[in-house]
């Protein structure tokens, strides 16, 4: 069993980016710009923002967060991000999910300029992205292709059961697996809450990927021996033995299903530092258009 090491990755991916952006620069060309809008104090979405705008700096990209209160107005958040939107020095534009429950969410996500959609969940990049134009993908599936890719895990010919079919990870996810390209050329199944024998269809697969956000759902007697598990969840699970008084679990019950496993990504350490990667990676193709 080895671990899939988040850390090590996007690392590398960052590493990528600064000779690049050293390249960039002796060319004249400007530093990357990423903005991000953060509305309200979620203790989740303050701590990803946070790491979103420290690997910015870490990797010499200019970053920009502004703050909204959370009981601000549609119309209020409409305008920000359509100041955003005209900003010729802004590349990347991402609006912190889940928003307050009075906002539509798919209205905001659609007022985001496509060209700087670097979360790639614009209608437009991903009508792209599933007629295998270039695009921007959808941070978290680039992440985990970017993960498979550094490892050099055979995808071609292997039977991929994506579990979750949000518009975020599962969809893209399935989409991109069994694209004519690598890391793809997967056999996809794709599960979800009305799927019937979840267990037999698991037990099936080569290649798992669990987003679904139920914490330690996936248990060793749904994982065939050698299969390569990917965790997407990440839940706050009350611990009074930790300082902060909860603890992170993904979606995958690791201490069990891991000694099943050829390869399998930890939560936390896993996808989650490459959802981040992924999207320094889209924002620099935005910045590298311009």
């Amino acid at each position: 069993m080895q671990i899939l090491d988040g850390k090590i990755v996007s690392q590398a991916v960052k590493d990528d980016l600064i000779q690049k952006l050293a390249l960039h620069h002796a060319e004249g060309k400007k530093t990357p710009h990423l903005a991000a809008v953060l509305v309200g104090t979620n203790g989740a979405s303050e701590t990803y923002v946070a790491s979103k705008v420290k690997n910015c700096a870490e990797t010499g990209f200019k970053s920009t967060l502004i703050r909204l209160d959370e009981n601000v107005t549609e119309e209020v958040l409409l305008e920000n991000i359509e100041r955003l939107n005209a900003d010729a020095d802004v590349d990347g534009i991402l609006v912190q999910l889940p928003l307050p429950k009075h906002f539509n969410e798919e209205k905001i996500i659609n007022s985001i300029h496509p060209d700087k959609d670097v979360d790639g969940f614009h209608p437009m990049n991903i009508g792209k992205m599933v007629q295998g134009l270039p695009t921007y993908i959808p941070a978290t599936p680039y992440g985990i292709l970017l993960m498979l890719e550094h490892y050099k895990i055979e995808t071609s010919g292997k039977h991929a059961v994506v579990i979750g079919r949000s518009n975020i990870v599962g969809r893209p996810m399935s989409i991109l697996l069994s694209r004519n390209a690598y890391p793809g050329n997967c056999t996809v199944t794709v599960c979800h809450s009305r799927t019937k024998n979840l267990k037999e269809i698991c037990l099936q697969a080569d290649i798992i990927v669990a987003a679904l956000g139920i914490a330690e759902f996936l248990k060793a007697d749904m994982v065939k021996e050698g299969a390569v598990v990917i965790d997407v969840g990440i839940t706050r699970v009350p611990d009074a033995s930790k300082k902060s008084g909860f603890a992170l679990k993904g979606d995958v019950d690791f201490a069990d299903v891991a000694p099943k496993c050829s390869y399998i990504t930890p939560v936390p350490g896993g996808v989650g530092l490459m959802t981040i990667a992924a999207l320094l990676m889209n924002t620099f193709h935005a910045s590298a258009q311009r």
